[in-house]
């Protein structure tokens, strides 16, 4: 985490918690804590008694202003830079104690993540205690990652196919269980069950013994009491099997439901991860392997994970993401970074992906990786140096090479952002990229869209209806300002995106989008369906 001057609340440059209650019309004292721009932090909560920990409000500041931190620090060392909300504003609001309810979830409209808190099911003995989201480090993660996902794809919140929508859901439960997972005190605590003793037999190191103790165990830690809040994403993804092509089921296309196979492909994939590190460690007596490295492969082979899935947003299209695409991604920048793959990571995650029906883009070469950009492009007409920074030298390089980009002459055409990127690998080696983002709108009639672009639609559309079509690319430059990838879902250029705009608009119109007032989702509303609380209008 950063080291800053931490204002009451505490208040810094990025996250100001405001102990707010909605539901006891309450404003809370502000937490004072010591800034830690002097030696070391003390934290005033170091040696206190768990009773404390859950009862005291200022540690329920403490800890969501933490966590949210560590996950946006993570953001930003994984692509190298500045990380903005989704949110207007530089900094996020963050409410600990928010309502009496048992929800949380990030607003961009309030600029706010907001945690509830609610009484737990008696006990044997008809006892209940106060159950804060805001204690649990998977919770806020998820949403602090919604909040940072908005801010690098605005437009994934924009209603379109079923696996954008259950994208921000299943990457949030990514990052957040992966993070988890890359603390070496959480990776011992799940293992066997005996973090003090040096040694740990080999035979409890097999993928299916890991899937037992850990991911098992994890999701028993978590226990009941919040799943009306974080939903069961965890228990449900490591009890999905393998071998099904889950994608093309009906009951796959709600969005938590399908989200949770973005999750299962990749936890399953860091257990092959981890299990291909361990077998290049050695016993060391009676077929014993040194605890304290088998738990550090464990948080290293995480590490590196998360790396792989954060850095992968900035190599997917910027509209109408698909499964497919994000494997691609993820493929792509950890050939960038890692061309030898020593550990497995690339062939674990195709063969994991698969195993749930997600296969690479039909866009991508041979290994699953985006193809690279061959083409010719006029470079004598736009500035290098502005190109790195500039959304309007961007915009001018997009215009003068429209027709090799194929993005055609209609619609409104706009870049979107130009953002710098630094990527280490783990031999040290530095890429230097710029990444640019153009969409590509149009609004026309139904009737247009079937009787002028052979669009296939529901014929229950009426042909008056106005409709809103997306095109979009990533642009990839080098660091010498030449293009190396240019990952599109483009507007009607030809049959496929014909096919992708129709299915698009079916989906919408199934699903009765047309006759909402609110179009862009809500995630209060969708957290709540998660946990069958009846949504509350605010």
């Amino acid at each position: 985490m950063p080291a800053e001057e931490l204002l009451p609340g505490p208040r810094g440059y990025r996250v100001a918690v405001v102990d707010y209650d909605v539901t006891a019309n309450a404003l809370y004292a502000p937490a004072e804590l010591p800034s830690g721009l002097e030696g070391d932090y003390l934290d005033p909560f170091d040696k206190a008694p768990d009773s404390k920990l859950l009862s005291d409000p200022r540690f329920h500041a403490q800890n969501a202003y933490a966590i949210a931190m560590r996950i946006l620090a993570r953001f930003e060392f994984a692509l190298g830079r500045r990380i903005k909300w989704g949110c207007e504003g530089h900094q996020l609001n963050i409410l600990p104690h928010a309502f009496a309810e048992p929800n949380a979830f990030y607003s961009r409209e309030d600029r706010s993540l907001f945690f509830g808190y609610f009484e737990s099911r008696p006990d044997k003995n008809g006892a209940t205690r106060t159950i804060y989201s805001s204690l649990s480090h998977d919770v806020v993660a998820h949403e602090t990652t919604h909040a940072i996902l908005d801010g690098l794809r605005a437009r994934y919140l924009e209603p379109s196919s079923p696996d954008q929508g259950a994208f921000h859901e299943g990457f949030s439960d990514v990052i957040a269980l992966l993070s988890v997972f890359s603390l070496p005190d959480v990776v011992a605590a799940v293992l066997d069950g005996k973090p003090k003793h040096q040694l740990i037999d080999q035979k409890l190191l097999t993928k299916a013994r890991l899937f037992q103790s850990v991911l098992f165990g994890l999701a028993k830690e978590m226990g009941q009491e919040l799943s009306g809040v974080r939903g069961k994403s965890l228990r449900h993804s490591i009890e999905l099997k393998p071998g099904t092509n889950y994608m093309d089921d009906p009951e796959y296309l709600e969005v938590h439901a399908r989200g949770e196979l973005l999750l299962a492909a990749m936890l399953k994939s860091f257990l092959d991860i981890w299990v291909s590190r361990l077998n290049r460690i050695g016993t060391i007596a009676d077929g014993k392997k040194d605890r304290s490295l088998v738990v550090e492969e464990g948080a290293r082979a995480a590490d590196h994970l998360l790396t792989m899935a954060i850095r992968a947003i900035d190599y997917c299209p910027p509209v109408d993401l698909l499964f497919s695409d994000y494997l691609s991604a993820l493929l792509t920048v950890d050939r960038e970074v890692v061309p030898d793959d020593k550990y497995g990571y690339r062939s674990a995650l195709l063969a994991n992906f698969g195993d749930f029906g997600i296969r690479p883009s039909t866009h991508a070469d041979a290994d699953g990786s985006w193809l690279r950009c061959n083409k010719e492009m006029i470079y004598s007409r736009t500035h290098f140096d502005s190109m790195l920074r500039d959304s309007e030298e961007v915009f001018r390089f997009v215009w003068e090479n429209r027709r090799s980009l194929e993005i055609g002459d209609i619609g409104y055409i706009e870049v979107q952002s130009v953002r710098p990127s630094v990527r280490i690998a783990p031999d040290g080696f530095v890429l230097r990229e710029t990444i640019a983002e153009h969409v590509q709108i149009l609004t026309l009639r139904v009737e247009e869209l079937e009787e002028d672009f052979n669009v296939s639609l529901s014929d229950e559309m009426e042909g008056w209806r106005s409709v809103r079509i997306l095109g979009g690319g990533t642009l990839i430059f080098n660091e010498y300002g030449q293009l190396k990838y240019q990952i599109a879902n483009h507007l009607l250029n030809n049959e496929a995106d014909v096919t992708r705009q129709g299915r698009r608009l079916k989906y919408l119109w199934e699903q009765g989008f047309f006759d909402k007032h609110d179009r862009t989702g809500s995630f209060a509303a969708l957290h709540l369906s998660r946990s069958g609380v009846k949504e509350t209008v605010r």
